[in-house]
């Protein structure tokens, strides 16, 4: 009997096993569907009533795809509260593409509260391409002042000179204001910066008297401003205020007494190398002078020899060289009683 009751059992239990297997499973995915529908559930509470349109089954997604499903539901209300409409499809790519939500958003909402047409790509490509999207908006709406040089940089001033040689120091501060339809692909403050220093270095240059400068600093803005400096950039100038203009050193005066040393200096060199020049032919005369000096000494040494030959030959008789004795001693006399004269001339000239 007992054996009886335990196969009617047991045949019952293979009846239900696979529907008591299946009751368990369906139980356990029901659960696990609850856990999450309630832990999504206040998120779209919240988009169901604000207006997001972001249901449970995208909460879900963006969970699956390890999206911050909570910063998106967040920043897509603030969003539509302030009117702007964006895909939550775009704002995920943003936030896959390690771009910074938030900060795109709140530019975005900021750009549509001050009447400009921004829309999301355009603030989400100028994010990811490095710039600072918020600054950009906040620059467009309250512009914002550059130094001129950037002092930064370790040049306080920068320097021109006039046409009359004075070097004139200023120091300019420049307003700008971002325009966003350029931000992409525009220069930046660097461009600004180098450009009006040129304009006012070129201004200063133009002058023709420094007073003029002084007088009329604006003549220097003025100038600047007609170059159209803020082409191909991301700002749009506002105004060119120069700020500090002094008076530097008389560059002309510089130059022109630098030159006048260097002239010294090359009139120098060519007045010595003329005088190398002279002390050499001097010197070259000199040995001139006693290469003709040894010759006359050689041609004295042949006169006793010709007057040796000719007494031996029978040339010359002994009257002959005594007469010719007697007249070189009377030469002699003579040349003598004239350099005696001549030195007693000079002794009685008066001073």
């Amino acid at each position: 009997m007992q054996s009886l009751l335990f196969a009617q059992a047991k045949n019952w239990w293979e009846g239900k096993e696979v529907w008591l297997i299946g009751g368990a499973i369906l139980l356990l995915v029901g659960i696990f569907f609850l856990v999450i529908f309630f832990s999504f559930l206040r998120l779209w509470i919240q988009c169901f009533l604000t207006g997001a349109k972001i249901s449970i089954w995208d909460l879900i997604g963006m969970k699956l795809r390890n999206v911050d499903y909570s910063m998106i539901v967040r920043q897509k209300i603030a969003l539509v509260q302030a009117g702007v409409r964006v895909a939550t499809q775009d704002m995920e790519a943003h936030y896959l593409a390690r771009g910074n939500v938030p900060k795109t958003a709140t530019a975005v909402i900021a750009a549509h509260k001050a009447g400009f047409d921004w829309d999301w790509r355009r603030a989400a490509a100028i994010d990811l391409a490095g710039r600072d999207v918020l600054d950009a908006v906040k620059t467009s709406v309250n512009p914002k002042v550059i130094d001129c040089p950037d002092p930064s940089k370790g040049r306080p001033t920068l320097d021109g000179v006039c046409k009359n040689g004075i070097q004139m120091k200023a120091r300019a501060r420049v307003t700008v204001r971002t325009k966003l339809d350029r931000l992409v692909g525009g220069a930046t403050e660097e461009t600004i910066i180098a450009r009006v220093g040129e304009g006012i270095v070129k201004a200063i240059g133009s002058a023709e008297h420094h007073s003029d400068v002084l007088a009329n600093p604006n003549l220097i803005s003025q100038a600047v401003l007609k170059n159209s400096l803020d082409s191909q950039t991301a700002f749009e100038i506002v105004s060119i205020d120069v700020a500090e203009i002094d008076v530097g050193a008389n560059i002309g005066a510089n130059l022109q007494a630098d030159q006048a040393a260097a002239d010294l200096r090359v009139a120098q060199a060519q007045a010595e190398k003329r005088r190398a020049l002279a002390v050499a032919q001097e010197q070259e005369m000199k040995a001139l002078v006693e290469e003709n000096r040894a010759k006359v000494v050689l041609a004295e040494a042949e006169v006793p020899m010709a007057i040796a030959a000719a007494f031996k030959n029978g040339h010359l008789g002994v009257m002959d060289y005594y007469n010719l004795k007697n007249l070189q001693s009377d030469t002699e006399m003579r040349n003598s009683i004239a350099i005696t004269g001549k030195g007693e001339r000079n002794e009685n000239r008066p001073g």
